[in-house]
């Protein structure tokens, strides 16, 4: 599965919706093998990994949040 780069809030806001709801599913995804990964027993590559998507996540949706009300 192809990785998806984590977005800093700067680099997030500077993206428009769409480009960051595409971004959000890829990282859901990503989410999701990480754990199904984890879940089956096989050791993590890079433990802080899921941290790190959780928060992009958060943020992502923060900003998407923050993009709606100004409309």
């Amino acid at each position: 599965m192809r990785q998806v780069a984590i977005l800093r809030p700067k680099e997030a806001r500077a993206l428009s919706l769409e480009e960051l709801n595409e971004k959000l599913k890829a990282l859901e995804a990503e989410l999701r093998s990480e754990i199904g990964a984890v879940a089956s027993g096989t050791a993590p590559k890079n433990p802080g990994k899921i941290r790190e998507i959780r928060r992009t996540i958060a943020r992502i949706k923060t900003i998407i949040n923050e993009k709606k009300k100004e409309v």
